[in-house]
């Protein structure tokens, strides 16, 4: 897609589909599972849906417009639009939000997704956080 006409709409649609692809494999495993399962078979539904991602993708780190040698590992990014942290954990922790907020200032992404598969509800305990960049996009 045209980089000019992605639209908050668009964004918001495409966050629809992962939150849905994520339900599928919530559904088919249930919570318990190493977070390292619920990736592979997330990627599985984001293949089917045809959706175009990236796993365990390595950002630079740039410090005071330095690069050093060490990488951040974001879980996936979808269309090279939304990243999508994965976790397996009781309780979604407020330095588990710090990070969303770090892994965009960082990578210049619109919005992020922060997917707990250790949950009775995918969508109650879902987190989700847009930038900046975001919010000036076109709605439609």
């Amino acid at each position: 897609m045209d980089k000019n006409s992605i639209t908050q709409k668009y964004i918001n649609d495409l966050a629809y589909k992962i939150v849905g692809c994520a339900i599928e494999v919530h559904k088919n495993l249930g919570p318990g599972l190493l977070e390292s399962i619920y990736e592979k078979c997330l990627l599985e539904e984001l293949k089917e849906k045809k959706l175009i991602y990236n796993s365990q993708v390595q950002i630079p780190l740039i410090y005071k417009n330095k690069s050093l040698e060490c990488n951040l590992i974001l879980d996936i990014i979808v269309e090279d639009l939304i990243i999508v942290e994965l976790k397996a954990v009781e309780t979604i922790i407020p330095v588990h939000k710090a990070q969303l907020l770090t892994y965009l200032k960082l990578t210049n992404k619109p919005k992020e997704l922060l997917i707990n598969f250790n949950c009775e509800n995918i969508t109650n305990s879902l987190v989700s956080l847009v930038t900046e960049d975001f919010s000036v996009l076109p709605k439609e």
